[in-house]
């Protein structure tokens, strides 16, 4: 059996696919492994440039099963690796990390997934840069619920929860890989390694939430409650995932504002007033507060309008009727 797959997720990724294919393929040199590109469709010279090289390439059939979670779960699909790594196609890989992580899961078959430090090399993003600010805890070393940014993960633990990725998610697939390895007994390590560089979007903050909006990527919270409904880790989720209940405040926030509007407009005039007052200060409240709280108010909209379009997208992706996850993804082999 081959050691080690990655899989490159990619779409449009012609700017820095070769790197990533060449990064891919010097990590797994020292394990003996392959490398699979799994292309959703791109448009641009993406196939082109990776035919070069001597790895798999499988493509998507249809532009209509385009998402996050199809990209690893079509690779998966083809991979025959013992361990299977997902890489994004604007990542580079280091090339230490994979020895590293198959050493610290050797002896461990609790241990489903390995991940390793992410290196932001995208210095402009409002949304990357605020994301370093927060430094979140499923990002540095130890155990963590989800390994965000990719990681190595146990084929056979992959075996036992069913499938890799949920091909109907838009986003939050690697978190609900997490959930249901972790609902198993499995365990979830960040090692103290650089994994990747990740350069990421170049896209201005504003312009990336409605290019989210436009391809669903911002429906994925809303895909992933509505597909966990009924499953051993919808517990999890509920519990672990705090912006799941700040989009629902949002929501809450929306209603009352509805609401204080429609008293408004139905009572006399001096209560009518006394309405529109607090229409006024409950829409400012939030980003008066997240000014104070990030002494910027560029910062402060960014988050407010941030909330307001994720609340939207958590409505949209619940009321999407969802595909079988575990479903063949139709697909074509371009080179194998």
């Amino acid at each position: 059996m081959v050691r080690v797959s990655v899989i490159i997720k990619a779409l449009n990724e012609e700017k820095g696919i070769a790197r990533a294919i060449e990064s891919a393929l010097k990590a797994v040199a020292p394990l003996g492994g392959e490398v699979i590109l799994a292309d959703s469709l791109s448009t641009d010279r993406t196939v082109e440039i990776a035919s070069r090289y001597p790895i798999r390439i499988v493509q998507l059939e249809s532009p209509a099963d385009r998402s996050c979670g199809v990209g690893a779960q079509l690779g998966y699909q083809y991979a025959r690796g013992e361990f299977v790594y997902i890489l994004d196609g604007d990542m580079v890989m280091k090339p230490d990390f994979l020895v590293k992580a198959v050493a610290a899961m050797a002896d461990r078959p609790e241990v489903a997934g390995v991940g390793g430090l992410v290196v932001e090399c995208n210095t402009e993003s409002l949304e990357f840069l605020a994301r370093k600010k927060r430094a979140p805890k499923n990002m540095s070393p130890g155990e963590v619920d989800r390994l965000d940014m990719g990681g190595l993960y146990r084929r056979s633990a992959l075996e036992r929860v069913g499938y890799m990725t949920n091909r109907h998610l838009h986003s939050y697939e690697e978190l609900e890989l997490g959930v249901r390895l972790r609902a198993r007994g499995y365990r979830l390590m960040r090692i103290d390694v650089e994994a990747v560089d990740h350069y990421g979007h170049s896209t201005p903050a504003f312009q990336l939430l409605l290019r989210r909006w436009r391809t669903n990527y911002i429906c994925g919270l809303g895909e992933l409650v509505r597909s966990s409904l009924g499953q051993p880790h919808l517990p999890l989720i509920l519990r672990e995932l705090r912006e799941l209940w700040l989009y629902i405040g949002v929501i809450g926030w929306w209603a009352t504002l509805a609401t204080v509007l429609a008293l408004g407009v139905a009572l006399p005039d001096e209560a009518a007033a006394i309405c529109a007052a607090a229409f006024i200060a409950l829409l400012a409240a939030p980003l008066l507060a997240m000014t104070v709280r990030k002494r910027s108010i560029h910062e402060a909209a960014y988050s407010v309008v941030s909330w307001s379009f994720n609340a939207a997208g958590l409505v949209k992706g619940f009321f999407t009727r969802p595909r079988p996850a575990a479903d063949a993804i139709p697909a074509s082999v371009i080179r194998d």
